[in-house]
C-alpha cells in the first residue's frame, strides 16, 4: 500500500471505543486482518530507494549486548549462557554447543504489536486480544495474532533509517554554565526539537523511514555510576514526548517504525495526551506506546545500541542509511533481539 493513499491521523476513520488516530482495518486486505502494520509502508519501491542510501560500504551494528546490563535489574531477567560440550550432549566428537536462556526485552528489543495491550479492554493492534495461550503457539501461519514472526513472511524489515543525535545535539548546544544533560532527568523530546536536530543535521524524512532516536542511555547504562543510580530514584527517563500531538507527527509522517537507546522510547513519567501533568505521574498510563503498537500497528525499538552510529553519522555528515533487522522466527514471539544493521 502506498503511503500517500492512507488518511492522515485526523482522517483516519472513526473506530468504535477507540481514540481519533487509530488505523484498524486500513491495512487489512482480501478480507484479512492485518498483521503488519505501519511496515506496509515499506512498499518495493521505498526499500528499493533506500538502497541508495548505501555509498560507503560500511555497516554499523545497532545491537548492544544481551548481557549489556551488568547489575540487576527487575521485572526482567540477566541472560543465562550455559555452554555443553558435544560429548555431554550425546555425540561421539570433539566440539562444544551452547544454549541461551534470556528475556527478549532484556537488551536491545522490537516490541512486537502485542507486548502491550489497552489497559480496559485487553485489546491490541487490529481488535486482536492476546493471551497467554493464544500466544503459545507452534506454527506462524497459524498465528493470528501480531506477532512479530510474522515479519519473515514479507522479508523482515529493510528500509531507510534516520537518526536524530539528540544526546549529540543538546552536548554542543547547552549553554556552558547550565547543569549538563543526563538521560535520566526525564526531558522530553519534542516534535520542534526533532525538526530543529533533522533541519542541523541536513536531513529530511521521507515516507516509510525508520526513525532512530539516541539519548545516551545505553552508554550511561553500560558502566553506571554512584550519581547515575542516585538518579534512578527519581524514576524518569528522557526520551520523546508523549503525546497525541507526537503520535500525530508520527503518523504523518508515515513513519514505519521508531526506536531509541532507552528502555522506553517516551519520556517517563508519562503526561495526558495534551501534554498537561497527569493528577498522578506515577501511575499514568503511556501515551506513544498505546498509539503506536495498539493503534498504529507500529513496532517500537529500545535499547538500542546507538553510540558507534552516532559517531560514524558525525564523522560523514550523513544522518540517513539503510537500516535492515531480522528478528527471531519464532511462533508468537511477543518481542525479539532486533538483530539491526545500519548499512552506508
Amino acid at each position: 500500500m502506498s503511503p500517500s493513499s492512507v488518511p492522515d491521523f485526523d482522517d483516519l476513520p472513526k473506530v468504535e471505543g477507540q481514540p481519533q488516530g487509530c488505523a484498524w482495518g486500513i491495512f487489512d486486505k482480501d478480507g484479512q486482518k492485518d498483521v503488519l502494520g505501519t511496515l506496509n509502508f515499506l512498499t518495493p519501491p521505498i526499500v528499493a530507494a533506500a538502497a541508495a542510501e548505501v555509498k560507503d560500504g560500511i555497516s554499523v551494528s545497532l545491537n548492544w549486548p544481551l548481557n549489556g546490563i551488568k547489575f540487576p535489574f527487575p521485572f526482567r531477567k540477566s541472560p543465562v549462557h550455559r555452554v555443553k560440550t558435544l560429548r555431554e550432549g550425546g555425540m561421539e566428537m570433539e566440539g562444544f554447543d551452547d544454549e541461551l536462556d534470556f528475556n527478549t526485552q532484556f537488551s536491545s528489543q522490537w516490541d512486537s504489536l502485542c507486548h502491550v495491550t489497552h489497559h480496559t479492554s485487553g485489546l491490541t493492534y487490529n481488535g486482536a486480544k492476546p493471551t497467554k495461550e493464544t500466544l503459545d503457539v507452534q506454527s506462524t501461519p497459524d498465528n493470528p495474532l501480531p506477532t512479530i514472526d510474522h515479519w519473515h513472511a514479507r522479508g523482515c524489515l529493510v528500509g531507510r533509517g534516520v537518526l536524530i543525535d539528540f544526546q549529540r545535539y543538546i552536548d554542543e548546544t547547552t549553554p556552558e554554565g547550565t547543569p549538563p544533560y543526563h538521560p535520566l532527568d526525564g526531558y522530553r523530546i519534542t516534535v520542534a526539537d526533532i525538526e530543529t536536530i533533522a533541519k542541523r543535521q541536513g536531513v529530511e524524512f521521507k515516507p516509510g523511514d525508520i526513525l532512530l532516536v539516541r539519548t545516551g542511555y545505553t552508554e550511561m547504562l553500560a558502566a553506571p555510576t554512584a550519581a547515575d543510580f542516585a538518579k534512578f530514584a527519581a524514576q524518569t527517563l528522557s526520551g520523546v514526548h508523549g503525546t497525541e500531538e507526537t503520535a500525530r507527527w508520527i503518523w504523518n509522517r508515515r513513519i514505519s517504525a521508531v526506536a531509541g537507546d532507552a528502555h522506553a522510547f517516551e519520556a517517563i513519567p508519562a503526561v495526558n495526551p495534551d501534554g498537561t501533568a497527569p493528577a498522578n505521574p506515577k501511575s499514568a498510563p503511556l501515551v506513544l506506546h498505546p498509539y503506536l503498537l495498539n493503534h498504529f500497528g507500529m513496532s517500537i525499538g529500545e535499547l538500542w545500541d546507538l553510540k558507534a552510529l552516532g559517531e560514524y553519522c558525525k564523522k560523514t555528515g550523513r544522518y540517513s542509511f539503510l537500516l535492515t533487522s531480522a528478528p527471531l522466527n519464532h511462533p508468537g514471539l511477543v518481542a525479539s533481539p532486533p538483530n539491526a544493521i545500519a548499512i552506508f
